[in-house]
């Protein structure tokens, strides 16, 4: 029976969370086992945390909506917004998700008085003198396509750069953009919190 592996790699701006095509995949990072694949996705825009394994078990666990787990995102905005756009992210907001209405569930939602301490992105997002923007944690417990540029757009303060940070207490803090690191499947169902 094969072995059960588990790789974190921070996903960088612009490669698909997919092993297919000719450019821009997963396979430009390294050389994973033919059995491995993504837990979930990061869009191409998007960098950050990224789960790839070959448990099943584990994929259907993050996946299924029965059993939510907290993802920490920080989403750099252009703006700053005001207390009453992060309370409607933490009440929740309607988003179009697959050409229907849809209202996002509580969230947990921060604008940070620092920008956070991330390696830059290649290439770094449009500097603009006069407009400000400033960093938001959004710790969401589902995972809609595009959900977080869709809830930041929603109130008014639209994402410029998306990284997913966290998957409950697993975390990217110290990677390097592209960095893979493998872990033990003991230490992966800790951290996930899953008994």
């Amino acid at each position: 029976m094969p072995q059960n592996r588990y790789f974190i790699i921070y996903k960088p701006f612009g490669i698909l969370s997919q092993f297919s095509g000719d450019a821009n995949t997963l396979k430009e990072l390294g050389d994973f086992p033919s059995d491995v694949y993504p837990v979930g996705r990061l869009d191409k825009d998007s960098e950050g945390l990224l789960l790839l394994t070959n448990d099943k078990s584990l994929n259907h666990h993050l996946l299924n909506p029965r059993f939510a787990h907290k993802r920490t995102y920080l989403a750099q905005v252009e703006g700053i917004p005001t207390s009453e756009a992060i309370t409607q992210l933490e009440n929740g907001v309607e988003i179009n998700v697959d050409g229907k209405m849809y209202h996002t569930k509580k969230a947990k939602a921060l604008l940070l008085e620092e920008e956070p301490i991330l390696p830059p992105r290649n290439p770094p997002i449009r500097y603009r003198k006069n407009v400000p923007d400033s960093w938001i944690e959004l710790n969401l417990i589902e995972g809609k396509n595009r959900q977080v540029r869709k809830m930041t757009a929603a109130v008014g303060f639209p994402t410029l750069r998306l990284v997913r940070y966290a998957m409950e207490d697993l975390l990217i803090a110290g990677y390097e953009v592209g960095e893979i690191r493998e872990f033990d499947k003991k230490s992966i169902y800790e951290l996930l919190k899953i008994t």
